[in-house]
């Protein structure tokens, strides 16, 4: 397995939120683990929140005894979000910080994901297929037939969530499980990527030709030359490929 993580500030911001970390080997009783966030919430709330949200979540990973992955998964969330909320309540300038995450564990031909907010994972193959839901108010109207994604509206409103780690006491997360065929990679992804570039575009920059590094660092310039209105973060994955390395 190699696997491949890059953030970038993009163009506007003068702050990096977004977050991300892994490990390509054994993380606990977790074969391994992968993990990207994307802060909100004031100059410095939302860059403590992501990184807070990742590296806290593999800690517990770690530590975990039980060996479910869904269940460690979800639990692990939960205690990081009341640990963000509490510290959000109690210190004034960390007040309102929140922060998306995508998490994915590759246990043998199997992805298990888990996401909350906006962030993204895919798997990408012969096509590209969205695993994750997005928790924003947009993608609550199309459900509901009430918005089309390619509207103004939806453009517009993109941004609102209406779901985060640490924004209330408690929070709903969601696990994913898909078996993974031959020649399959895996991208997580803020949406600092997924709002410059579309899913066309990362289909063909993840499946053409050159390294996993260079496909990676593709994706983040795309976005880049693209306008680069927010931060960036990716991490790739290929199962496949011999090294063991998480870069």
């Amino acid at each position: 397995m190699l696997a491949y993580a890059l953030t970038d500030i993009g163009i506007k911001r003068k702050v990096n939120q977004d977050y991300v970390c892994g490990s390509v080997k054994a993380v606990g009783k977790f074969p391994n683990l992968f993990i990207l966030a994307d802060g909100m919430g004031g100059a410095r709330g939302g860059d403590y929140a992501s990184k807070f949200m990742a590296e806290r979540l593999k800690s517990l990973v770690g530590e975990a005894d039980d060996d479910s992955i869904i269940k460690v998964l979800r639990r692990s969330v939960q205690i990081v979000n009341k640990e963000i909320y509490e510290k959000a309540c109690s210190e004034t300038e960390l007040s309102g910080m929140g922060t998306t995450l995508v998490a994915a564990v590759i246990d043998g031909d199997t992805l298990v994901a888990a996401n909350v907010g906006d962030s993204r994972l895919y798997v990408i193959g012969d096509g590209i297929e969205q695993i994750t839901r997005d928790h924003s108010y947009v993608e609550e109207q199309v459900a509901l037939g009430r918005m089309s994604r390619d509207s103004d509206e939806y453009r517009k409103n993109k941004h609102f969530l209406t779901r985060a780690v640490g924004a209330e006491a408690h929070v709903n997360v969601d696990i994913f499980e898909r078996e993974l065929l031959p020649g399959e990679q895996i991208l997580l992804c803020s949406d600092g990527l997924t709002n410059m570039v579309d899913d066309d575009t990362i289909l063909s920059v993840v499946s053409g030709h050159g390294s996993i590094s260079y496909k990676a660092s593709t994706l983040i310039d795309t976005a880049n030359e693209n306008g680069g209105n927010d931060n960036i973060a990716v991490i790739l994955i290929n199962p496949e490929l011999d090294g063991g390395r998480y870069v």
